[in-house]
């Protein structure tokens, strides 16, 4: 057996759907729901039934918080995950230039004689 084979992480689905109902506090179909207006995208099993991983089931109880607490719609919700996704994406990717711009001023200092 693979040394990893247990190695779970936050995204990896196992849970199905009836679990996942009663870990986010919300009905099946309110999940299934969700997976068709694109606010949470489950994983899929060979038969096509949803997997929900933990990252998921964190996704569900904030559009639920969202909608009941804050009482913004499921549109308003899907463009803020949408928004936040992209913002995380961005922060990453800055990190990222960030970290080669230090490398390539670090290489110029180096390479380039003291004037």
């Amino acid at each position: 057996m693979d040394a990893n084979f247990f190695d779970l992480s936050d995204e990896t689905p196992v849970y199905v759907i009836s679990v996942a109902a009663q870990l986010s506090g919300l009905h099946p179909q309110t999940l299934r729901q969700y997976d068709r207006l694109g606010l949470v995208s489950p994983g899929r099993t060979a038969g096509r039934g949803r997997l929900y991983s933990t990252r998921d089931i964190v996704l569900l109880r904030e559009v639920q918080r969202l909608s009941q607490e804050e009482g913004i719609n499921l549109a308003g919700i899907k463009r803020i995950l949408e928004l936040e996704t992209e913002n995380l994406r961005l922060r990453d990717e800055l990190n990222r230039i960030a970290t080669e711009l230090k490398l390539i001023r670090a290489l110029v200092r180096y390479e380039l004689p003291p004037s």
